[in-house]
């Protein structure tokens, strides 16, 4: 039987991708730092312990050797060093980076949008073979860059499929963006503001499609960089009212032309120019058919939003949507800028 590991599987896409290759037939190994077991994973699937950092733990976890490494949790060079190094008893791997490292004409991306002249102005859709932003440890995006680029770096020695997700949901995410939306209608607000006209568009990408990439990409090993992404992503005022049809209720919407005026009216999805991936490659290499809609997804994910919000503060549940988005529920600011616009 093939054997597979998969390094961070209790996150928001190890789980998930853990489920399509047990069921696909592989002898899964489902590795993270806690060890533990999701509840629809099927009962042959073996968890183990590990610290992702430990390189003597995680050669250990290879043993003699296994058909398939997916990792989740590879975020820099250094983690490509410790795959590549293991090559002569891996098969092939999957690695998740990010839609982050791309660039436009001018080197903006991801890391230079808040900054003067810095929004990128990527093509419209972005294929894989657009510039990234340059390999180095300063930020996220640019140690992935780096990541990618010494996995790629050793061609057939260690066959890698690397993927490019953009803004991923589901119901295990940690920085689930739909709590702007599921909070609001919770706490009895039935009226919100978007910028950009509520026509942002970020590409979704769902951890279910990811997973389905993954088990895709298992079956066919190959050093190459795919798109992980929805079918066409919705509009942020889509999302808002595919939300309000999951809970039941009706909300106001009010649109700006431009941005957001201090907090108001930004979501996590706001982005003046478009951020929309080409899933032509993924569709041709590996026959890719998305398993899930943004739609379809949405019901799960607002039902564990709505549980873990039960009796908890929302910075404590989701702290890294907290730390990425700290005014997303800047209330009063709302309030007041609704005051001024009546009077």
């Amino acid at each position: 039987m093939r054997r597979a590991v998969v390094i961070g599987a209790g996150g928001q896409i190890g789980r998930p991708a853990v489920e399509a290759l047990a069921r696909d037939g592989w002898e899964v190994t489902a590795a993270s730092r806690g060890g533990g077991r999701a509840e629809n994973w099927p009962g042959e699937v073996r968890a183990r312990r590990l610290d992702r950092e430990d390189d003597a733990a995680l050669g250990a976890l290879i043993g003699d050797g296994c058909d398939l490494v997916v990792d989740m949790v590879a975020y820099e060079a250094r983690h490509a060093e410790q795959l590549t190094g293991l090559a002569d008893r891996i098969g092939s791997a999957v690695v998740v980076s990010t839609a982050s490292v791309y660039a436009d004409g001018k080197g903006r991306g991801f890391d230079t949008m808040g900054e003067p002249d810095g929004l990128p102005q990527y093509p419209v859709p972005i294929a894989e073979d657009q510039a990234t932003v340059p390999p180095g440890d300063a930020t996220y995006s640019t140690r992935k860059v780096a990541l990618e680029r010494e996995l790629l770096s050793v061609g057939d020695r260690l066959p890698t499929t690397v993927l490019r997700p953009a803004a991923i949901h589901g119901p295990y995410s940690p920085l689930p963006r739909e709590l702007y939306f599921v909070k609001r209608i919770l706490d009895g607000r039935r009226r919100r503001v978007l910028a950009f006209r509520g026509e942002s568009l970020f590409h979704t990408s769902a951890a279910r499609n990811i997973a389905e990439l993954i088990r895709l990409a298992a079956t066919r090993p190959g050093s190459r960089v795919l798109n992980a992404c929805d079918p066409q992503p919705p509009t942020v005022k889509e999302i808002g009212a595919a939300v309000d049809a999951v809970m039941g209720v009706e909300t106001e919407t009010v649109l700006l032309n431009g941005p957001a005026q201090a907090s108001v009216g930004s979501s996590p999805w706001s982005v003046e120019l478009p951020v929309v991936c080409d899933m032509s490659a993924a569709e041709r290499e590996l026959g890719y058919r998305p398993v899930v809609s943004y739609q379809d997804s949405l019901p799960e994910t607002v039902d564990r939003l709505t549980r873990r919000l039960s009796g908890q503060d929302w910075r404590e549940a989701f702290p890294t949507l907290a730390r990425a988005y700290p005014d997303l529920f800047d209330y009063a600011a709302e309030d007041a800028w609704f005051a001024v616009r009546s009077a």
